[in-house]
């Protein structure tokens, strides 16, 4: 009977080890990882998720190209991840101003905001690059820049500390010298000029003798109308007569010395982005592309119909700038991009880059697009 109880207890005791040590055992398996099925479980739990998001723009609500992008955009995400992202859109001032987009977004105010990288000049100098650079690459050169050129990891670089991630959203393509309520005959006629101008296009006109005056869209009309400004720009014919900007300018000059492509950016907070699973970010990156794409494809399609408007409707006198104008823009412009790199090692790589891709895809369209463009328009 002892012995037997002795024994008993000794199982016992060696049971309870057992439990001990298959206990031990499996807290640490889970504190180790999931198991195979916990982790499918998650994954499941994640591909299911919805997420709701708020985008802000610099443009008016539904503004055509410009306003309608981020809608097309938004639109495009809810059918593409079956309604798991949905993006609410908000017009230029209706959830915060115009120029506040990139504070905003990376603040968290909004998960994604959109509008061109030279409207946040003051805050990140060599930002403008991105957006456009006066006498410098195209739309179809910026594309190839940025996604096979290197720049947009350069451009992602530059935005990480400020927790954003920049897409290519749009392209304008060249656009207009823009409205003068006055002829400009010689530089003396830029001197003392007040200008709606951003980016490094406003530099020029300033170190021209003019003076560069940043204000949203939504502003320039009542501003030229009042006297406030003298002239201003804003992209081309398609969207200017749709701000009704023949109205208040006299003079539409050419060409568009100042954005010669000029990438629009859909800014993504990171915490925001990062929280997305990878097929939602996947979706995300696919969309912008199309976008990009289809807002030069408008421009395309639209602007030389709504000039005709202009000119045979409404009268609006078309001029080209002087060749001496332009030469003296072109020579301070050269002059500013440098300048705006400064002793910033990030800055001086972008602009080195962009340089360094802008001579290589010159060399080549001297004979491709410009020598064709050239054939096809001689007599």
């Amino acid at each position: 009977m002892a012995y037997a109880r002795l024994r008993k207890s000794r199982d016992v005791g060696l049971n309870m080890k057992k439990f001990f040590f298959l206990s031990v055992a499996l807290i640490a398996g889970c504190n180790n990882g999931p198991s195979s099925e916990n982790e499918s479980e998650n994954r499941l739990a994640t591909s299911q998720a919805t997420f709701q998001w708020k985008l802000i723009t610099t443009w008016p609500k539904n503004f055509p190209a410009l306003g309608t992008a981020p809608e097309k955009l938004a639109e495009l995400v809810d059918e593409m991840s079956a309604g798991r992202l949905r993006i609410r859109v908000y017009g230029g001032g209706e959830l915060v101003p115009e120029l506040e987009v990139f504070d905003a977004v990376s603040a968290g105010t909004a998960e994604m905001g959109h509008g061109a990288a030279y409207y946040w000049r003051g805050k990140v100098p060599i930002g403008q690059v991105f957006a456009t650079v006066p006498f410098g690459m195209t739309a179809q050169e910026m594309n190839g820049w940025l996604h096979h050129g290197g720049g947009m990891a350069l451009w992602r670089e530059l935005y990480e500390p400020f927790g954003l991630i920049p897409l290519a959203a749009g392209n304008s393509g060249v656009q207009m010298a823009g409205w003068f309520n006055r002829e400009i005959r010689s530089l003396d006629d830029i001197r003392g000029l007040k200008m709606r101008i951003p980016g490094l296009g406003g530099a020029v006109i300033q170190k021209a003798g003019g003076i560069a005056v940043a204000m949203p869209g939504s502003e320039m009309y009542t501003s030229m109308q009042t006297g406030v400004i003298d002239a201003t720009e804003w992209v081309g014919p398609y969207n200017d007569l749709a701000f009704g900007l023949h109205e208040v300018g006299k003079y539409y000059y050419y060409p568009g010395w100042h954005e010669p492509g000029t990438t629009l950016e859909a800014i993504v907070n990171a915490d925001a982005w990062h929280r997305l699973p990878k097929d939602l970010q996947a979706i995300l990156e696919v969309a912008t592309r199309a976008i990009n794409q289809d807002v030069l494809d408008e421009f395309t399609a639209r602007n030389n119909a709504a000039l005709k408007v202009l000119v045979e409707q409404h009268g609006v006198e078309l001029r080209r700038l002087p060749n001496d104008v332009i030469r003296e823009f072109a020579k301070i412009s050269q002059e500013l991009i440098g300048e705006t790199a400064g002793d910033d090692p990030l800055a001086n790589r972008i602009l080195e880059s962009y340089r360094e891709f802008a001579d290589n895809v010159r060399e080549y369209h001297a004979i491709s697009e410009q020598a064709y463009i050239n054939a096809r328009d001689a007599d």
